[in-house]
């Protein structure tokens, strides 16, 4: 690891890699001023990033909905994301990468006049949770779903998502489960899943929620380890009386959750859904 990263370290911000304390941005970036920006953020196993082609795509798909041009072909993003691991060295990372419309003058409506975007992208390192995390599981508290109807957009436009998120922690759970109109859709930062007589039950892929990266290897997951999977509306009542309730994200991987609201989940104790899925999991990392 290159001296004197962990105190400050560099960080890409247009083109340029800066130490962290140095990278500024315009106040007119649109970014700073409407959060018009779309971001990515991408685990790092070991030096190795994890599921880079899907999470390009998904980067192409919300800068082409919200009509900004890709700055970076993917080859180039490769590129970034791999020189970021590399001055941190061989740990477990997490590349965040953003890209806003660019500066200009504010105004709701996109610049008349040609902007070049904003490209920034910092790595941290991030520890994993284990055995006994998974043992202990997490807790959860439900929220309605107050946010705008474009959630599948991974736009930096989170407000809603942060005070859903800090609700749950200031009530001493771990994270916020939503509802709209009675079904669920996600977590304020992460996918919510639940099993019900042993076959795992996620919401459809729409608008209404951002797909995880982990929605597609979950997927392939539930496959190769006998799990029947199926997507479709779920309701309130199926989440407080499912067996089980997983969440996913891609720095949490994939955790049991064992209360909600208060309320003890299944059996109390991770099932068996969540034991084939988390060691299909781990082999797939372990063959990195």
């Amino acid at each position: 690891m290159i001296a004197g990263v962990a105190e400050d370290p560099l960080v890409y911000l247009n083109g340029e890699f800066t130490p962290l304390s140095e990278a500024k941005v315009s106040v007119l970036d649109r970014g700073f001023l409407l959060g018009d920006g779309i971001y990515e953020v991408v685990p790092v196993y070991q030096g190795k990033p994890f599921r880079m082609a899907q999470h390009l795509a998904r980067l192409s798909r919300s800068l082409a909905a919200i009509e900004i041009t890709n700055p970076l072909r993917n080859d180039e993003w490769e590129a970034l994301v791999r020189r970021l691991v590399e001055l941190h060295g061989p740990i477990d990372q997490a590349v965040y990468f953003q890209v806003t419309r660019g500066v200009a003058k504010r105004d709701h409506a996109f610049p008349t006049t040609p902007v070049t975007p904003t490209v920034f992208a910092m790595s941290n390192p991030f520890k994993r949770l284990g055995p006994a995390d998974w043992e202990k599981g997490i807790s959860v508290t439900t929220a309605a779903d107050e946010r705008w109807l474009h959630c599948n957009i991974k736009s930096i436009s989170l407000l809603g998502n942060v005070l859903a998120r800090q609700s749950a922690v200031a009530q001493g759970a771990y994270e916020a489960v939503l509802f709209r109109d009675g079904f669920l859709t996600e977590g304020a930062a992460a996918n919510i899943w639940i099993v019900r007589d042993g076959k795992l039950l996620a919401p459809p892929r729409s608008n209404l929620l951002l797909e995880g990266i982990r929605y597609g290897l979950l997927e392939e997951l539930a496959a190769e380890s006998g799990v029947t999977l199926e997507f479709r509306p779920i309701t309130r009542d199926e989440v407080d009386t499912a067996d089980e309730i997983l969440l996913t994200s891609a720095t949490k991987e994939i955790l049991p959750v064992l209360k909600i609201d208060g309320r003890t989940v299944g059996a109390g104790k991770p099932g068996p859904v969540f034991t084939a899925l988390r060691a299909a999991y781990d082999k797939v990392l372990d063959a990195l």
